[in-house]
């Protein structure tokens, strides 16, 4: 009998930003928790979110999550308006604030949402400490991707014979 394939993603992950690994080197993980409405968590049950043009702000000592959007579900409550791009409350503790606080002031340094997903009854959000990728930058990358593309089936072709 056949091994089923994994997933690349396990049943916990929401969301992933893959457009923020083309856009910036990420240098730094953070996991932090977030606060979030009744009808935003039933969506993101429904996995009814995006990630791609979110950011993190931190300001007067606290990070907020900019620019997600958490559509609502039709089923929604019809007597609560239902705001899809609010801005959310991330929970981190002080002194991974005050880190990501002195690194986002160098230049070329910002904070983005990379990925969301369920930590036991809980949403967590994975936010990175990333730098902006130049044009050259990223053609540099899919040229070493497709090297080791070609440097693979190569040894594999030889590793037949």
């Amino acid at each position: 009998m056949a091994k089923p394939k994994k997933a690349k993603h396990d049943d916990s992950t929401i969301v992933v930003n893959k457009k923020a690994n083309h856009d910036y080197f990420i240098e730094d993980r953070f996991e932090a928790g977030i606060a979030l409405n009744g009808w935003e968590v039933k969506s993101l049950r429904a996995k009814k979110i995006q990630l791609v043009d979110s950011h993190v702000l931190i300001k007067d000592g606290e990070a907020w999550l900019f620019g997600a959007q958490i559509v609502p579900l039709i089923s929604a409550s019809t007597h609560h308006v239902a705001d899809p791009t609010r801005t959310r409350k991330l929970l981190l503790n002080r002194k991974e604030l005050a880190r990501l606080f002195a690194a986002v002031q160098q230049k070329g340094h910002t904070c983005i949402c990379t990925k969301m997903y369920w930590k036991g009854h809980l949403v967590k959000c994975q936010i990175a400490l990333a730098k902006g990728k130049h044009e050259y930058d990223k053609r540099d990358v899919n040229k070493e991707r497709e090297w080791n593309i070609t440097k693979q089936r190569t040894m594999q072709h030889a590793a037949r014979r």
